[in-house]
């Protein structure tokens, strides 16, 4: 059986799975649409979130970052695991015992305004519509290879089934589906490096993998090996180099920890328990779970960078016969050539690869030695490492099948958890909440299923224009939670003097700082050819990049929210007692059996 038959059958497989699932928990019920009825086990609600949580940028562009920038796209791991704790500590349990269906619905009783309320559901549909490009990203791109078709068709494909299995199940289909995802997901990304590094290393564990001697007799270690091979190219050192400065770092790592803890997303998932101790275990039950695939993907990226560059430089750098000749190409090569998203040019005419780094002026004067014109890799998209690993290693066609369902199971996981807030924040905050109080759950499910359906086509249209690479995109998004979001919940929750004039004024203050640094120098709207500042280290306030802006825009809604709250009227005392009764650990909302 060929590679691309075989691939169709776990796929489309794994979609039957899924779309069975929907059909089976489909909503009958607002309480089931929204918070899947409020009784999820917590193993299960741990297992579902890990699936919410890692994205097509957790699954297809994590290891792509770490594979081209190495130790310094370790900040990825820390704060997007860091932001679990916060979140398990400081908001999960407390949301929970509140027993509402969304964040905009506590922010707009707590702070006793319905003003409040529009302006969460404006910051959370725009941290949810910057995250979903992202995954928008991942499923063109995924879709793209599978299906052997361009990137714009794999995108428009990706939106119908989303759009299918999100609409129909609501809460209850998408939890479910997604604990079936999950399963789906980790052992795509863990079987596949467990193969390359019992390959590279002998060693089955690719967490130790990555620091153990390699298996080809050099008596190197990995890493030692990886570091040789890049540094021979041009490249900086892997285990060593860093993104930006060690200000950038620290604040890009705040602002995804505190984003993680922002994202309305992931914390309607807490929504989904039968009892408040339940949100916090359900937590570390997704921390767990997580772990699993974030302590696998310093190995696969460093794994992946080692293959590529191992298969296009064949022997002696310099030498007539040391890099791989174009027509001896392998097929991997060829499939990702379709998409797009692999390019080569062949500069000097020789009919061979040579990838390097001609940006650095000591290889490029040793490359003109040689006889090589420049980098003849034009294009090496990131967020094809993942998927393009296991055929870079020559796994068997099952495996590349499943790494497929894999990425697919990634993107569509989170879109559909992403579209869900989404909707919701329109049909039950917008619509119920405020606009028409009197309207029946049924028409409410019908007004979330359509604003579902409205937020896929912005998606899908921002997918096919996107900003940067996945996780980049996804980082903004991050960025727009930090700063919006997690201060009103923190304030919420923690200080009872905080009034609606306070949340409101931050919110407001918060968010606009960062999308005007975003827009400033990404454009406006993401638009190519409107940025004004231009996205380069020179124009960047005390050298932070525009991705991990969203920690600066959080300080300034604290301190604007605490400054306001302190020169306005206190809140009314029943939303004093309200705040003390959130934080005294007793009661909560009930629940559902299933």
């Amino acid at each position: 059986m060929d590679l691309k038959t075989m691939t169709y059958i776990v796929v489309g497989a794994t979609f039957a799975l899924y779309l069975g699932i929907a059909f089976w928990a489909r909503a009958g019920s607002t309480g089931e649409f929204y918070v899947a009825g409020g009784g999820v086990h917590p193993i299960a609600n741990g297992m579902a979130t890990g699936a919410d949580w890692m994205s097509a940028a957790s699954f297809i562009s994590m290891a792509g970052l770490i594979a081209y920038n190495g130790y310094g796209a370790s900040l990825f791991l820390m704060g997007w695991t860091g932001g679990y704790v916060l979140l398990a500590m400081l908001l999960a349990p407390y949301l929970r015992k509140f027993g509402k269906f969304t964040v905009p619905e506590f922010i707009g009783d707590r702070f006793y305004s319905n003003g409040a309320r529009i302006v969460a559901v404006i910051c959370l549909i725009l941290a949810s519509i910057t995250y979903v490009i992202g995954q928008m990203k991942g499923v063109g791109v995924a879709f793209s290879r599978f299906l052997e078709v361009e990137y714009d068709t794999g995108l428009y494909i990706g939106m119908a089934l989303v759009f299918f299995y999100a609409t129909l199940g609501g809460m209850k289909g998408i939890t479910y589906t997604q604990i079936a995802q999950y399963v789906v997901l980790i052992f795509a990304y863990t079987i596949p490096a467990i193969f390359i590094s019992m390959n590279l290393t002998g060693n089955p564990l690719p967490q130790l993998g990555l620091g153990s001697t390699m298996s080809d007799g050099s008596g190197m270690t990995l890493l030692a090996k990886l570091n040789l091979v890049v540094t021979e190219l041009g490249f900086k050192e892997y285990t060593t180099q860093t993104m930006a400065g060690r200000l950038d770092m620290f604040v890009y790592t705040l602002s995804l920890m505190i984003g993680t803890a922002g994202l309305p997303h992931v914390i309607v998932r807490f929504f989904t328990v039968p009892k408040v101790k339940d949100a916090r275990s359900s937590a570390g039950w997704a921390l767990v779970f997580i772990a699993i695939l974030y302590t696998t993907a310093p190995a696969v990226g460093a794994m992946a960078r080692l293959n590529l560059h191992e298969t296009i430089q064949t022997g002696e750098i310099g030498s007539p016969e040391g890099n791989l000749s174009y027509e001896a190409r392998p097929q991997w090569f060829k499939n990702w050539e379709k998409t797009g998203l692999l390019q080569f040019e062949d500069k000097n005419g020789d009919g061979r690869i040579q990838y390097y780094n001609d940006k650095n002026p000591e290889m490029a004067a040793k490359a003109e030695s040689f006889g090589w014109k420049g980098n003849e890799m034009v294009k090496v998209d990131r967020d094809i490492i993942v998927l393009a690993n296991p055929e870079i290693a020559n796994l068997p066609d099952w495996v590349i099948a499943l790494v497929a369902a894999g990425g697919l199971a990634a993107a569509l996981s989170t879109a559909a958890g992403l579209l869900l807030a989404i909707s919701s924040a329109i049909s039950h905050d917008l619509l119920k909440g405020v606009f028409m109080k009197g309207i029946s759950e049924k028409a409410e499910l019908r007004a979330g299923r359509i604003s579902m359906a409205g937020a896929i086509v912005v998606a899908g249209y921002l997918g096919l224009n996107p900003p940067g690479f996945a996780a980049g995109t996804v980082a903004i998004a991050f960025g727009l939670a930090a700063a919006s979001i997690f201060p009103a919940l923190m304030l919420g929750i923690f200080y009872k003097r905080m009034n609606k004039e306070g949340a409101i004024a931050g919110m407001i203050a918060g968010i606009s700082v960062t999308m005007l640094y975003v827009f400033q120098h990404k454009g406006i709207l993401f638009i190519k050819g409107t940025e004004f500042l231009g996205d380069l280290g020179p124009n960047w306030f005390l050298g932070i990049q525009p991705n991990a802006f969203g920690a600066i825009g959080a300080l300034v809604n604290f301190a604007v929210a605490i400054m306001v709250a302190k020169m306005t009227t206190e809140p009314p005392q029943h939303i004093q007692d309200l705040v003390e009764s959130i934080r005294t650990p007793r009661g909560a909302g009930g629940a559902q059996a299933h």
